[in-house]
């Protein structure tokens, strides 16, 4: 049903430049979106206009000059830097007698690539089909009519219904499946919330840096790669975080500007561990000249999915390419870890992040003294599986004098065993 690319895909790029910032893409980052989609740019036609042409988006004087490109070079396709409506495509493709393939069809492609899981390709073959319910109608001008005759009288509705139909009955059976993949992480949230095990999940604009940042604190072997959505399946692990201990890292899909809302849409059930994360690490490429639109764009698609009220702890990764950058700690007035500044690939500041990460996630730790009797030796020894004894002595009477530190969750679960007995260890 769909037109796939196939790499090494010959296109022409076309952007055309508009004074409404709303309306403005980024040509540096459209030409890394070809090139992670696997399709070789022949050359790139500019242009400037104050709203787009109705018929062909770029004006007819314009249209022509992409007709004689594609003849020129021999191209088999047009990418455009911006969303096209189903007429805009069908006029220009009549025009350059080739296929013509806006920007969220772009996007789209490239999620339908580097989709590995069972969830997310069903989550991008949904935003496929949505976005291209209304585009059916291309394929099908040469039966646009139904037809009468011997042998020509079907079921009463023409092709273009029966593909409606079809594509309805697909997403709907697809959003059930989903539905099931939701109800299996809501079991796995529940698991995590029931051990009170505080999530944090890595957010940011595609190529940040958030996987090697991901690998770098896990070791966990996630893809990452120089190019847009190398990231696409989110991948949950637990690491130790001192004065905190175990936390759930989540690696997710990165941002860009005008997030085709299609995919939105499709991934919210993925982006909910986001949306319920106790802390965002938004990691910014420090090095990129666009870093502060990249830092609106990601505050736009957190309120989108209705993150935008998560705290958040900001990364200023890839510090390695700038000269003079030492790694360190910003704080707020409170002296609260606001900003941190790292090198995921070298590791240097790692030990940083760990730091700001107990200080923002350690607001939850215990600290008691505990005087446990030479009878009650197990105690012990439970207290050493916890990882939680922070130092011990033994006093005149051959009481075991211990330093406890952990979480109050830790703490919670301990003293249901025997409230009453642990309360008669504690220290006044």
């Amino acid at each position: 049903m769909f037109d796939r690319y196939q790499a090494g895909e010959q296109a022409i790029l076309v952007h055309i430049d508009f004074p409404d910032e709303n309306a403005r893409e980024d040509l540096q980052e459209f030409e890394m979106l070809v090139s992670s989609a696997g399709v070789n740019a022949l050359t790139v036609i500019t242009g400037k206009r104050n709203s787009p042409d109705s018929k062909f988006f770029v004006g007819s004087g314009k249209a022509g000059e992409v007709a004689e490109a594609v003849k020129m070079f021999d191209a088999n396709i047009v990418l455009f830097n911006h969303s096209l409506t189903p007429s805009q495509e069908k006029q220009l493709e009549m025009l350059c007698e080739c296929r013509v393939v806006d920007r969220t069809t772009l996007i789209l492609d490239i999620f339908a690539q580097r989709a590995r899981t069972h969830e997310g390709k069903l989550q991008v073959e949904l935003a496929q089909l949505r976005h291209m319910s209304s585009r059916l109608i291309r394929g099908w001008t040469h039966l646009e009519r139904q037809k009468g005759g011997i042998g020509l009288r079907g079921p009463g509705e023409t092709q273009l219904e029966t593909d409606r139909r079809l594509l309805r009955e697909r997403m709907t059976n697809i959003r059930k499946r989903l539905a099931k993949v939701e109800k299996q992480r809501q079991q796995g949230r529940r698991a995590r919330n029931r051990a009170e095990l505080p999530t944090v999940s890595l957010v940011g604009y595609t190529n940040a840096g958030k996987s090697t940042l991901f690998n770098s604190i896990t070791q966990a072997g996630v893809y990452a790669a120089d190019q847009l959505f190398a990231t696409l399946d989110p991948t949950l692990r637990k690491i130790e975080v001192e004065e905190v201990g175990r936390v759930i890292l989540a690696d997710t899909v990165g941002f860009i500007r005008h997030l085709p809302h299609d995919l939105v849409a499709a991934f919210k059930a993925t982006l909910t561990e986001t949306r319920e994360a106790e802390l965002l690490l938004h990691v910014i490429d420090i090095f990129d000249e666009r870093r502060t639109e990249n830092i609106e764009q990601v505050e736009e698609v957190l309120k989108e999915i209705d993150a935008g009220d998560v705290p958040q702890l900001l990364v200023c990764n890839k510090i390695d390419q700038l000269e003079d950058v030492e790694p360190r700690i910003d704080r707020d007035d409170q002296g609260l870890p606001v900003r941190v500044w790292l090198s995921a690939q070298s590791g240097v500041g790692i030990d940083l992040l760990f730091q700001a990460l107990a200080e923002r996630l350690g607001k939850k730790i215990v600290k008691y003294c505990l005087k446990i009797p030479p009878a009650y030796g197990k105690f012990r020894s439970v207290l050493y599986r916890l990882n939680c004894i922070a130092s011990e002595h033994y006093d005149d009477e051959g009481n075991c004098v211990v330093d406890v530190k952990m979480p109050t969750s830790e703490w919670n679960k301990l003293i249901k065993q025997d409230e009453a007995l642990i309360e008669g260890f504690i220290e006044r």
